[in-house]
C-alpha cells in the first residue's frame, strides 16, 4: 500500500505527542510518479517532479511564513542500509520553530490547495518529525 498523505484521523494525536516548545526538523523522503496523477482530472502531461515543483512554489513560501526554513535538499543516490527494493528520489530537511508552526502551515487554505500537486506528484513518501539531541 502506497503512503503519500498523512492519516487525517491520526494526525491530531501525532502532533499532540510532539513537545509544543521544541524546534523540529522534518525529514522528507520522496518517490515521484513517472506521470503526475490528479484524483479529479487523471494523468497530467508532466511528471511527478514537475507536480512537486508546483507544490513547492507555495509550500516553501508558507514554510517561511511560519518561521521555518528549508535547510537541505538533494537527490537520493542509493540506500546503503535499506531493503534492496526501497529507493527514494529526493530527500529534504525542513526546520520549523515548533510543531504548532507546522500545524499552522497545514491549516493555511493556500497551502491546503497546493497539496493536490504534492499528492499527484508522489508514488510514496515519508515525513518524520525529529528533534536535535542536545550535546
Amino acid at each position: 500500500m502506497s503512503i503519500v498523505d498523512p492519516d487525517k484521523d491520526r494526525l491530531p494525536e501525532i502532533l499532540a505527542g510532539i513537545p509544543a516548545d521544541t524546534p523540529i526538523v522534518m525529514l522528507n523522503l520522496l518517490r515521484f510518479r513517472s506521470v503526475a496523477h490528479y484524483r479529479k482530472s487523471g494523468d497530467a502531461d508532466y511528471d511527478g517532479r514537475e507536480a512537486h515543483r508546483r507544490y513547492s512554489e507555495v509550500a516553501f513560501r508558507k514554510v517561511e511564513g511560519v518561521g521555518g526554513k528549508l535547510i537541505w535538499s538533494g537527490d537520493a543516490l542509493a540506500g546503503v542500509i535499506a531493503p534492496p527494493d526501497e529507493h527514494w528520489d529526493e530527500v529534504l530537511l525542513v526546520r520549523y520553530p515548533s510543531i504548532q508552526a507546522f500545524a499552522d502551515m497545514l491549516a493555511d487554505p493556500e497551502y491546503r490547495e497546493a497539496t493536490r500537486h504534492r499528492t499527484a506528484a508522489l508514488e510514496e513518501a515519508r515525513l518524520v518529525a525529529m528533534k536535535q539531541q542536545s550535546g
